[in-house]
């Protein structure tokens, strides 16, 4: 370590300086890029080179520097150049004797995911973020990236413009914008369409059973729901970057969203209905976090955490919308819009966090728990996304219901876009909670405080009655007696994974890793725990016996009265003409068809 590390921080570039950087696989067999970063005018001494530990809209320090390797610089005659690793992810080279510059490293790819890099034989995938250097102080210095992909038949896919006369090579205007925009290379397919009278394409990798024009054409009403609500496209062009694979997730751009997909769900019913979730969802990001976004992420700080209390309202309500936007597209009906509503409150309530972590503490934790989940977390927390998802209704419900669904949270969302999306002045937590305030007409700082910053029970019932809704819990009379454990089969073995909190086999000592062999003297596999548990009765005493770090054990665990395990969003019995209207006017179908 150096006695002084010299990082110029508020310095403005010299106007000569620009950055160069090539991407190559020549032997993507190796999952291997090859990269060069090229300064033809530096004229410090010391150049100081950082790799991201994050990329934006993925909260998690990802620690991109360990898959670089093979770090090499030189100057313009091929001369080699001092340097030394100050930091995990920081590079410094000595230049006083020079002022032309070229820094050589490699990149390992192997994780196919929408925030890391992959690389093989079929294609290339990569995330500026986890591929290129940046030069602390300098991030506002206008970059060109020439990508050479292997063979003279694969084709590259990027939301940066192309630079003229120069094949392959793409520019942007600072780092920030580097880094907002991914890289697809292959002979992925590419569909071309028009919305709005704005160009937009799929650009689809692998293969599966997606089918091309629905998804273009359900896509078309996606989009055009979404900019209903703000008012048009704040764009020029759009891209779709699909990976389908055995993964799912997305991630949002400014211009783009790159998704990963089960290659096979396309014909399930419900699994293309999740699939047009997940487009409007990161469609849904353009707006909410790309443009509209709290201060916390107005400028972002690639060495660390940017911390953020309100995820719950970039991702919460986000979570809501793309339940809603499929709805009101008529991709798929109400029942399935309250379907999927019945899920996400079964989870909610089937997850003890949700008495322990409030939704702002989930959003700033998030960078040490959501993405980290260990044997305690459905304990100890509670996602951002899904419990700002089911905030959103209930804020959704309480505007609609004053105002007799002449506003809605669309109005919130409309304000929060003319008052920060359009000029992306970053917004405060405060001044999202004015704006809610405003367009609901009242004052929520009850709300806030137990929703929001507390861990109070979110009242559905409370908030659905006007519309002739209700939550029914169900499955506790049908199920077995309750322990609070969860069980999983891995190879033959059953493997305890969670053990509830205050449920009896936590209050017995079992826990996380232990081995279930058998109860009641029999041994049990995880396939027939439920069956074996109906032939008894809450208050028995149950013998279980583990192998507990390779020490055989038995303890007797006291059963409790079985739980509900799934919750339902249903009509009220008899629901008066106010609440008919007003379900009507949310949902746009009567409660009878519900």
């Amino acid at each position: 370590m150096p006695e002084a590390v010299h990082i110029p921080t508020s310095v403005k570039a010299p106007d000569q300086l620009r950055l160069h950087y090539q991407v190559s696989c020549p032997n993507p067999s190796n999952h291997v890029f090859e990269v060069m970063l090229h300064l033809p005018s530096w004229t410090d001494s010391i150049l100081n080179l950082k790799m991201p530990v994050w990329t934006p809209g993925s909260y998690l320090v990802r620690e991109y520097a360990k898959q670089l390797q093979d770090f090499i610089a030189t100057d313009g005659d091929g001369q080699p150049l001092r340097w030394q690793k100050c930091q995990k992810n920081h590079w410094q080279i000595q230049t006083a004797q020079t002022n032309a510059v070229t820094v050589q490293y490699r990149i390992f790819a192997n994780e196919l995911t929408v925030r890391t890099n992959h690389l093989d034989l079929t294609h290339g995938y990569f995330n500026p973020a986890a591929v290129c250097l940046y030069i602390p102080g300098w991030e506002q210095t206008p970059i060109q990236i020439t990508v050479q992909p292997p063979t003279a038949d694969w084709h590259i896919t990027t939301p940066l413009p192309p630079a003229p006369g120069q094949p392959h090579t793409f520019l942007a205007q600072d780092f920030d914008t580097l880094v907002d925009s991914p890289f697809e290379m292959g002979t992925h397919a590419c569909y071309d369409f028009e919305v709005e009278g704005k160009p937009h394409q799929w650009a689809i990798w692998g293969r599966g059973n997606a089918k091309p024009e629905r998804i273009i054409a359900d896509t078309q009403k996606i989009i055009q729901t979404e900019a209903a609500i703000f008012g048009g496209l704040p764009y020029e062009r759009y891209w779709f970057l699909l990976h389908l694979a055995n993964g799912y997730g997305g991630l949002e751009h400014r211009n783009c969203c790159s998704l990963i997909y089960p290659r096979f769900k396309f014909n399930d019913s419900e699994g293309y209905a999740r699939f047009m979730s997940l487009v409007a969802h990161e469609f849904f990001h353009l707006w909410n976090v790309k443009r509209i976004r709290p201060k916390a992420l107005e400028t972002f700080d690639y060495d660390q955490e940017n911390y953020i209390d309100c995820l719950w309202f970039c991702e919460g309500v986000t979570s809501y919308y793309d339940l809603a936007i499929p709805m009101r597209a008529g991709i798929y009906d109400a029942k399935t819009f309250l379907k999927f509503l019945s899920e996400s409150i079964t989870r909610l309530q089937t997850t003890p966090g949700r008495k322990i972590q409030s939704l702002s503490e989930s959003s700033f934790d998030t960078w040490i728990k959501l993405y980290r989940p260990d044997a305690n977390s459905k304990n100890s927390q509670i996602s951002y996304y899904l419990k700002g998802e089911l905030v959103a209704l209930l804020l959704d419900l309480l505007i609609r219901q004053r105002h007799h669904n002449r506003r809605s949270l669309d109005d919130v969302m409309r304000q929060m876009w003319e008052q920060f999306g359009k000029t992306e002045r970053g917004f405060q937590p405060a001044e999202l909670k004015a704006i809610v305030e405003a367009v609901a007409g009242t004052d929520l700082s009850a709300f806030w405080r137990f929703y929001i910053e507390g861990t109070d029970e979110l009242p559905f019932d409370e908030y659905l009655h006007p519309f002739g809704l209700a939550v029914k819990a169900e499955g506790g009379e049908n199920n077995p007696p309750y322990w609070g454990l969860d069980i999983k089969s891995e190879g033959g073995v059953a493997l305890i994974k969670q053990v509830l909190v205050n449920s009896p086999a936590q209050q017995a000592g079992l826990e996380p890793g232990d081995e279930l062999v058998a109860i009641a003297g029999f041994r049990v596999t995880a396939e027939q725990i439920n069956d074996r548990l109906r032939d008894y009765q809450a208050g028995q005493s149950l013998e279980v016996t583990v192998f507990h770090q390779d020490e055989l054990r038995t303890t007797p665990v006291i059963l409790a009265p079985p739980q509900p395990n799934r919750y339902i969003l249903q009509p009220v019995t008899h629901p008066t003409a106010t609440q008919v209207a007003a379900c009507r006017a949310w949902l746009g179908v009567d409660l009878a068809h519900l």
